[in-house]
């Protein structure tokens, strides 16, 4: 009994300490340079319902030019929605910005062989940006299913790799608020601030990677979209995606980091959101302490740059 009893006990303390891992991303490979094969991929995407909006080709052509980087023979971020799977979604969840658009990954090092291609995985996404209710959180999860189904189908992958982490960050994203003045329009008020925004990140050296505006494309497509304006810029810092991408290309899932910016029915109040970089630590295991440095520093700018043009 009484060493039944310990038995039990010390079950019961290591399922309390162990931390089960969770997948990030699942990376498919395949064998040489398929860069070709992945952009006739990408060309078929609009047939299943996805978009992509922002396409950046060869980032590494850029690191070589610029800072001598010859550890990569590709990396490419391709800015991808299904418009019409997240229009509900966004409506009843509108941190989901934060992965809409989300990034169709591909990476090959020049000392391998193989090239990887792949997305963060939707729960990991959902994970980030606290959605909780099960129903919202199947149906955005389940969005995924044609894309993945249809990239195995087409590039048919012979390599698998899956980035497993235990625990994201306690504070996991960056969330703002800017107030709308009373006698103001609301379109004079987003030219505005949308130039605030640009100027003043440009000015500290980042990269306006992007712009979807989810409440145009939605009129566009005479669809309701319960919001007065949203919109979602991505974001990018050359320098720093170089000193991180250059040996941990895998960390490109996340990038370019967006942002998303909104305003409710009736409110006078922007709010604005996006996954903190400190997710890229937990997720990608990353544990050069020059890496964690920048990232953490990095995310501290982004907040003051906010809080400069008015973000409280």
């Amino acid at each position: 009994m009484v060493l039944n009893f310990k038995r039990a006990l010390f079950a019961t303390a290591m399922t309390a300490t162990i931390a089960f891992a969770q997948v990030g991303a699942t990376l498919h490979g395949l064998k040489g340079d398929q860069e070709k094969a992945f952009n006739a991929m990408l060309d078929g995407l609009e047939g299943i319902g996805f978009v992509v909006s922002d396409p950046h080709e060869r980032i590494n052509d850029g690191y070589k030019t610029k800072y001598g980087t010859d550890t990569l023979d590709n990396l490419g971020f391709f800015s991808t929605t299904n418009d019409a799977a997240v229009r509900e979604l966004l409506e009843k969840h509108p941190q989901l910005g934060g992965f809409s658009p989300f990034n169709m990954h591909i990476f090959k090092y020049a000392k391998e062989d193989v090239t990887w291609f792949g997305h963060l995985d939707p729960n990991t996404m959902a994970d980030i940006v606290g959605l909780d209710d099960k129903a919202l959180r199947s149906q955005f999860v389940k969005s995924f299913e044609p894309l993945d189904a249809y990239v195995k189908e087409t590039l048919k992958p012979t390599m698998e790799k899956k980035i497993e982490f235990t625990k994201l960050p306690s504070d996991k994203l960056i969330e703002f608020t800017v107030a709308i003045e009373d006698g103001v329009e609301l379109s004079d008020f987003i030219d505005e601030f949308q130039s605030k925004y640009e100027e003043a990140f440009e000015a500290a050296q980042y990269i306006i990677a992007g712009y979807k505006n989810f409440k145009e494309a939605y009129n566009d497509m005479e669809l309701p979209f319960n919001y007065d304006a949203y919109w979602v810029y991505s974001l990018c810092h050359f320098e720093f995606s170089n000193g991180i991408f250059k040996d941990r290309a895998d960390a490109g899932i996340f990038a370019p980091c967006s942002i998303y910016m909104y305003v409710k029915p009736g409110e006078k109040v922007l709010h604005i959101g996006m996954p903190k970089l400190e997710n890229w630590i937990a997720v990608n295991g990353i544990k050069d302490a020059k890496k964690i440095k920048a990232i953490r520093d990095l995310d501290a700018e982004v907040i003051q740059v906010f809080k400069s043009i008015g973000a409280k």
